[in-house]
C-alpha cells in the first residue's frame, strides 16, 4: 500500500506541515525544509504488536535520543503504539532523509535481535516469520531484515 500525501502545505501559525490526501508520494522521504515541523509515524511490518514490552519500546527511545545527540534531532511531541509511532519532528543540523533513514534501519535491527534473544519473548518465531515473510517480498530490502513499513510524513 502506498501511503498517498502530497508536498506539504506549512500553518504560517504554527509552522506544522499537513498534507492534503489523495496524491501519491514515492516511498523515498521527502523534506522540503528540515527546519520546519513535521508529523512523521512508522508501523510495524503487518501492525504486528511489537511494542507492547517495555524492552522494545526503549530501543526506540534510545534511538532517538541518539539521533537527538548526534543528528540534531528536535522532537517536538511523540507517541509509542503497540504497532506504530508518531513523532512531530525537525533538524537544523542534519537533512531529515537520513536521519529517518537511520533511525528506521537501526531500529529494525535492533528490534529483531531483540526479539530473537528475549528468553519471554512467546510470540519469537511467529513474529520473526511475519517480518522474514515481508522483507522477503520487498526488493528494496539488502536481506530479510524489514520489521518497520514505510514512514510517511
Amino acid at each position: 500500500m502506498v501511503p498517498l500525501f502530497t508536498k506539504p502545505v506549512y500553518s504560517s501559525q504554527a509552522g506544522i506541515s499537513s498534507f492534503p490526501a489523495f496524491i501519491r508520494m514515492s516511498r523515498k522521504y521527502k523534506f522540503w525544509d528540515s527546519n520546519k515541523m513535521y508529523l512523521v509515524s512508522f508501523a510495524t511490518i503487518n501492525w504486528v504488536d511489537v511494542f507492547t514490552r517495555n524492552d522494545y519500546s526503549d530501543l526506540v527511545l534510545d534511538n532517538w535520543k541518539f539521533c537527538q545527540r548526534e543528528n540534531g534531532l528536535e522532537i517536538f511531541a511523540w507517541c509509542i503504539m503497540p504497532s506504530h509511532t508518531h513523532r512531530i519532528i525537525s533538524s537544523r543540523r542534519s537533512k531529515l532523509e537520513d536521519i529517518i533513514r537511520d533511525m528506521k534501519s537501526f531500529t529494525s535491527r535492533h528490534i529483531r535481535k531483540a526479539i530473537a534473544a528475549h528468553p519471554r519473548e512467546s510470540r519469537k518465531e511467529w513474529m520473526t516469520w511475519m517480518f522474514e515473510r515481508a522483507g522477503k517480498n520487498n526488493v528494496s530490502n539488502k536481506d530479510w531484515s524489514r520489521t518497520l513499513s514505510g514512514a510517511t510524513a
